[in-house]
């Protein structure tokens, strides 16, 4: 059952992963159509990269290595319980802030870059601490 809680946890994961790449690059574009200089844009692309890069050491990775600890230490583990119940209050409330922060940012190009930025930033930082799901066992405790 702890490898079915673990196998979810990394589904959510890189869902959340696929989704802010996505609306990231939705964004990305909306931006670039409203003034093309290819200079701002990968500015904020590699801004992106490093703020991305930044989240994963110092807050992805802890927090992955800390929700396959706690599922590794459930006694009688529940198939709900591949999270936390807060973590996804957590997220139901920070898709909807991204929800609004990418409408309220619509038509405005340097809005439009920051807030794809940020979600390029957590999408990169999801996608490189995943890597905790795919090592071997107990792999991620040595990190």
């Amino acid at each position: 059952m702890k490898n079915t809680l673990k196998i979810l946890s990394a589904v959510v994961w890189y869902i959340g992963f696929i989704a802010l790449s996505l609306k990231s690059y939705r964004l990305c574009v909306e931006a670039y159509a409203l003034d093309d200089d290819l200079i701002n844009l990968l500015f904020f692309l590699m801004m992106g990269f490093l703020l991305g890069l930044i989240k994963t050491k110092y807050i992805f990775i802890k927090s992955c290595k800390k929700n396959l600890e706690r599922i590794e230490g459930l006694e009688n583990p529940k198939i709900w319980q591949f999270y936390r119940v807060g973590f996804f209050i957590f997220l139901a409330v920070v898709i909807t802030l991204g929800a609004f922060l990418s409408r309220w940012a619509s038509g405005d190009y340097w809005l439009l870059m920051s807030v794809g930025v940020v979600d390029m930033a957590l999408a990169l930082a999801l996608f490189f601490s995943g890597f905790l799901f795919f090592v071997g066992r107990n792999a991620h405790t040595t990190y």
